[in-house]
């Protein structure tokens, strides 16, 4: 017969007391956990020490006061009687200049609230403002340029109209091969180089298109005192300094003349008024025609107008 098993309740008997205490431990626990921020009680801040009688209360900072400037020294005070001109230097009555009479002359408002009159100009500031004079281009080379290119030119006096004008204007009647301008044109040297290499490229083109030679151009305007576009209001023109010329059309000696506007497609009239129009583009630095704006429906405007970076206005 085999003996009773006893080890279970031994064991039994052991676990017991530490089962008993697990809750107890675990109670202990949680009552050393620190509570987190969500739950934590917010404490006053730390009172700073008292002040220790030995240093006292704190002392209130000096005030400065400016300091003033020394007082003038006598050697250097002015005399009141040296301030004051003498009789010898008061301007005589008949020095003296014309008193402003009327209403308002005083500089105070009238009675009537009219504006003062300012007082009479000094008599030494008197007399013409200086003018602003610039000195003319020297035009010599392009003149020498101008005759190889077989046109005819005469030297014309300087043009001074307000804020138009030309300092060495030329008056040129023909161009190279008898190329006659009607009627002749006033132009500064430059403009003037510029159509001269321009007609010398458009008879070449019209003997190509056209197997006939230029025999004349007929001119528009090239100086005239005014408004783009003839506006009043606009900014000045080319043609108010002589750089620019409207050519209104092309003669030949063997055919009737080529007015600058539209020209049927396709015709041999078409092609050279287009090539030449191209072609002015190389010469001048503004070139308007037919199809820009009304104002240039019947001509082409050629001038030599400077824009910034050496641009052109081709339109």
């Amino acid at each position: 017969m085999r003996p009773p098993r006893l080890h279970g309740l031994f064991l039994v008997a052991l676990t017991a007391p530490v089962l008993l205490a697990c809750p107890v431990i675990v109670a202990r626990a949680q009552e050393k956990v620190v509570p987190s921020d969500a739950t934590a009680i917010p404490m006053p801040p730390p009172v700073p020490p008292a002040r220790p009688a030995k240093l006292g209360a704190p002392a209130a900072p000096d005030l400065v006061a400016t300091p003033l400037p020394p007082e003038r020294p006598t050697d250097l005070a002015r005399p009141v009687d040296a301030a004051k001109p003498s009789e010898a230097a008061k301007p005589s009555e008949a020095t003296k200049p014309a008193e402003a009479t009327g209403p308002g002359a005083s500089g105070k408002p009238t009675e009537t609230g009219e504006t003062p009159v300012p007082p009479p100009r000094p008599p030494e500031l008197a007399g013409t403002a200086l003018a602003i004079t610039v000195t003319p281009v020297d035009d010599s080379a392009c003149r020498r340029r101008l005759e190889r290119l077989g046109a005819r030119f005469e030297p014309l006096p300087p043009i001074s109209n307000g804020q138009c004008g030309a300092a060495k204007p030329l008056k040129v009647t023909a161009l190279a091969d008898d190329l006659a301008l009607a009627p002749p044109v006033t132009l500064v040297c430059e403009a003037a180089e510029a159509l001269a290499r321009w007609a010398t490229e458009a008879q070449v083109t019209a003997q190509r298109d056209l197997g006939q030679p230029l025999k004349g151009l007929s001119i528009g305007t090239s100086y005239e005192c005014r408004g783009q576009n003839h506006d009043p209001d606009a900014k000045l023109s080319e043609h108010s300094f002589a750089n620019g010329v409207d050519v209104m059309g092309f003669d030949f000696a063997g055919r009737p003349g080529i007015s600058v506007a539209p020209a049927p497609e396709g015709s041999p009239e078409a092609a050279f008024l287009a090539a030449v129009r191209t072609r002015a583009c190389d010469f001048f630095r503004t070139v308007l025609g037919p199809g820009t704006d009304p104002a240039h429906a019947n001509h082409l405007h050629l001038d030599e107008r400077a824009r910034n970076a050496g641009h052109r206005l081709c339109q």
